[in-house]
């Protein structure tokens, strides 16, 4: 089977399991799975292999206030007639025709939710907080769109199909390579973990920028100027959310509070304005800002009030 060919199939076959993931199956969707299992003998494996890699690598973490432990990932919703009957479907495919579906899928996360999911061309994209964003698998292109929120992508190289990313008016572009983006109202962060990314602004002339691994930038969707940040070993510790962690590098207090109130509904409050600009390092989980809290207490020797249940309040008002 050609290159071509074969993205063709991956493409829809993720498609079919992303279709499956959500849960909505009806007898006319079932159907169509028949009748596209039935256009070509390839199609049942790609199918299989597809949910296979599907939930080996969908890790989906869930903040639980009254849970000790994250949930589990939500299992493959699936046909399991359809997938009994393949075989009987491949040996009727006097149907032929090829059933086009186009592999445009959108995934989004809850607060507190992080996914990471496979993509129909071998990539990875994990997905922070409160996040929504669209992929679209073209065959000269691939495209992601995000709407809200931060994701990070390990591309498959394929130099024939750009992995481009839009965030606004911010576009990002890699061949095979890693980096997140983080939407902004103002903008977009872009920090690269590996190879070489290409940023720019749409319609302005001379935007364009080159970031290379462990370097960042902060590109401005009204202006198209970037603010660099040369390379530097910080780049995994600012991407420790993948692994549902909160990596604090020396930042403030008031910046560790808004990365942690990210995540939780029960929301961090700083009392005592002074205190805002403490510097601390530290590695909490993103569904504990609690131990976060008391790290605080023990650290500044401030008071910490828990007696609400969807708020911290930390240090005294008005001192």
């Amino acid at each position: 089977m050609m290159d071509t060919d074969m993205q063709t199939l991956n493409d829809e076959a993720a498609a079919w399991v992303a279709r499956m993931d959500k849960g909505e199956w009806s007898s006319e969707d079932e159907e169509r799975l028949e009748q596209w299992l039935a256009g070509d003998i390839e199609r049942s494996g790609a199918l299989l292999r597809m949910q296979a890699s599907w939930m080996a690598v969908d890790r989906a973490m869930f903040v639980d206030e009254e849970a000790d432990e994250p949930k589990p990932p939500k299992p493959l919703f699936y046909r399991r007639g359809v997938l009994a009957g393949a075989a009987a479907s491949l040996a009727a495919s006097g149907l032929g025709g090829v059933l086009w579906i186009r592999s445009t899928v959108k995934y989004e996360t809850e607060l507190g939710e992080i996914r990471q999911i496979p993509l129909a061309d071998g990539s990875v994209a994990a997905i922070n907080t409160k996040s929504a964003i669209e992929v679209k698998m073209e065959k000269n292109s691939r495209k992601v769109r995000i709407d809200t929120g931060e994701a990070w992508f390990q591309v498959e190289k394929d130099v024939k199909r750009p992995f481009i990313v839009e965030a606004g008016s911010v576009q990002v572009r890699a061949v095979g390579t890693a980096f997140s983006v983080r939407k902004r109202e103002d903008g977009a962060d872009i920090l690269v973990t590996e190879g070489v990314v290409e940023a720019w602004l749409d319609d302005v002339e001379d935007s364009k920028i080159r970031l290379a691994a462990g370097q960042s930038a902060f590109m401005a969707s009204s202006t198209g100027s970037a603010i660099l940040a040369g390379a530097s070993g910080k780049a995994e510790r600012t991407l420790a959310w993948r692994d549902g962690k909160i990596d604090l590098a020396g930042i403030s207090l008031f910046n560790a509070v808004a990365e942690f109130n990210r995540y939780n509904k029960r929301q961090i409050v700083i009392m005592d304005p002074t205190i805002s600009n403490e510097l601390f390092d530290g590695v909490f989980q993103v569904n504990d800002p609690e131990g976060f809290s008391m790290a605080i207490k023990s650290s500044l020797g401030v008071p910490v009030d828990f007696s609400r249940p969807l708020q911290i309040r930390i240090g005294n008002s008005g001192t």
